[in-house]
């Protein structure tokens, strides 16, 4: 049986990386940055300009499919999750490390249907990683499978440092009730905290 949503992952994947090379071409700039809830809570014009860049390219491909972007909800947009297909996206995951110009900045974009997470894209720009993972599936770093293993040194505090990522991103999610169990950042954080467990 054909894989409905595949092509959606690849997709995913596609502009995921489309908006990592904003995101890099922006670091060079100065930034306009802005508050939201607190001081600690920042957007950048960037953070727009790439969200409203995956929506719309994804609108182009998939008329009929959902969003609920965080800069959206953020500026007082509903988020109400229903059973269509629906694309969850944090366009600079990192907004605060962005604004400093550390490198530990992501896109993130999930992908749910019927309230359930099906895949999930966690592009690290200043790396050129590409993580991904699919319900059932497994995790994956620019395509090679994430296996537990015993590491040390950088690959350890490396891991460690996406485990965070994917932890905090879940969370945030859950803070803004967005009301879904993110399987898919359980499938691709359980993996990375026996990686870490391991370490």
């Amino acid at each position: 049986m054909a894989d409905p949503w595949q092509e959606c992952m690849d997709y995913a994947v596609t502009l995921a990386r489309r908006a990592g090379e904003v995101v890099r071409d922006a670091l060079k700039n100065e930034m306009n940055v802005m508050i939201k809830s607190s001081p600690a809570d920042l957007v950048t014009a960037t953070d727009q300009k790439v969200e409203k860049m995956l929506i719309s390219s994804i609108k182009e491909k998939y008329p009929s499919h959902s969003f609920i972007g965080e800069e959206s909800v953020a500026a007082g947009e509903k988020s109400v999750l229903t059973d269509n297909p629906t694309w969850i996206i944090d366009p600079i995951d990192g907004t605060t490390n962005f604004v400093h110009r550390f490198p530990f900045v992501a896109v993130s974009i999930g992908f749910v249907v019927n309230k359930k997470m099906e895949f999930g894209v966690v592009y690290s720009c200043m790396e050129d990683k590409m993580y991904t993972g699919r319900k059932g599936k497994g995790a994956f770093c620019n395509g090679q499978k994430l296996q537990v293993s015993r590491q040390e040194g950088s690959e350890a505090l490396e891991q460690q440092l996406l485990t965070c990522a994917l932890w905090q991103l879940g969370l945030r999610m859950h803070i803004m009730k967005w009301g879904f169990t993110a399987g898919i950042w359980q499938e691709l954080a359980s993996l990375l905290l026996k990686l870490v467990e391991y370490s």
